[in-house]
């Protein structure tokens, strides 16, 4: 049986930007993502603090150092510029590996910047 686990976290990044005329996605910082363990095209959850929206789309990698959080297509109508939002990747593993695991967290602070993880 496999289980559904969270496998990284980015917590309270903030959107910098909403580009509507995109096909969709959320562009992330690479730097970012890598220290989240994120790779591209990765599906993602990300949750909104500000309005409780929860969406899903796939991670497209921003410009290093940039510390962008941007949502792409119909997912920019779900959040806005300068909400808070908790990207999510899950994995399935079977219980032998969830003994071992630990997900992947980093914390942001106001500028995208990691406060706390690896």
């Amino acid at each position: 049986m496999l289980i559904k686990v969270l496998r990284s976290k980015i917590h309270l990044a903030r959107v910098t930007e909403c580009r509507l005329d995109y096909e969709g996605s959320v562009t992330i910082d690479e730097d970012l993502m890598d220290a989240a363990g994120l790779v591209a095209g990765e599906a993602v959850l990300v949750a909104d603090l500000e309005n409780g929206t929860r969406h899903i789309t796939y991670v497209i990698p921003g410009a290093r150092g940039s510390g962008t959080v941007c949502s792409n297509g119909a997912a920019a109508r779900l959040v806005n510029v300068g909400d808070r939002v908790i990207i999510m990747a899950f994995a399935y593993m079977d219980p032998e590996e969830i003994a071992s695991h630990s997900p992947r967290i980093i914390v942001l602070d106001e500028n995208n910047s990691i406060v706390r993880g690896p």
